[in-house]
């Protein structure tokens, strides 16, 4: 059973996570503050997702997010917010967020976005399989990409992400097909999310992210892998 560390403060609002991703079927363990959170994790290293709110008293969302990435982990991370500002969503997601869910939520948003999340980071690949496109090296068993022989630390979904490129290599894609294809058919967010983690991807692989080399846009329509 994969299990997931809920960090809220508010009690309320924890219960209600717990009890329907429990229902869902996950083992979920709770916090309530980043403090408590890391002293859980550092007891349970078995934890493959995160779902953490926002505005936390101490050690807030952003921070956790930052420290986690920090490690090189390559954990799920779905922020709770109950802000509307998209400022507030892109930093979010700049700071190593997968996804995030606005308050409220219905317990069938909530489990879908885990659903979906969790299902990126099984991942269905054949043991042996690579992807080779210039510099860069795929490997879909161990889900890393290496530049130059150099090792770059991904998120899944920004793993998820570059699989897509290299799988359709110099072909403009759509903004709507790269979501549904890293977020599923049935993701309830929009099309910012796309744009937000292509951002923080050129961020690591490009070697100046204002003048792009491999991840082109394709303005008024998407991106495209320069192969």
């Amino acid at each position: 059973m994969k299990k997931i560390l809920v960090i809220e403060d508010e009690d309320n609002i924890r219960s209600f996570v717990v009890i329907n991703l429990k229902r869902a079927g996950y083992d979920v363990l709770e916090a309530a503050s980043g403090e408590e959170a890391f002293e859980v994790l550092e007891r349970n290293r078995d934890v493959v997702l995160m779902v953490v709110d926002l505005m936390l008293p101490g050690i807030d969302g952003y921070e956790i997010c930052r420290r986690i990435r920090a490690r090189g982990s390559d954990m799920g991370i779905v922020m709770l917010t109950a802000r509307s500002q998209e400022m507030d969503k892109v930093t979010g997601l700049m700071t190593g967020a997968d996804d995030y869910i606005t308050k409220p939520f219905s317990p069938a948003e909530l489990t879908a976005r885990i659903d979906a999340l969790m299902r990126r980071l099984g991942g269905n690949t054949a043991p042996s399989e690579e992807i080779v496109s210039g510099p860069f090296v795929l490997n879909l068993k161990s889900r890393t990409l290496l530049k130059d022989g150099v090792r770059i630390e991904l998120t899944q979904v920004e793993y998820m992400i570059v699989k897509t490129f290299m799988e359709n290599p110099n072909r403009a894609m759509s903004r709507d097909e790269i979501l549904k294809t890293v977020w599923g058919q049935e993701y309830y967010g929009d099309l910012k999310i796309v744009d937000v983690n292509i951002r923080r991807l050129r961020l690591k692989i490009e070697e100046n992210a204002a003048t792009p080399k491999y991840i082109g846009t394709v303005w008024g329509f998407g991106y495209k892998w320069e192969a």
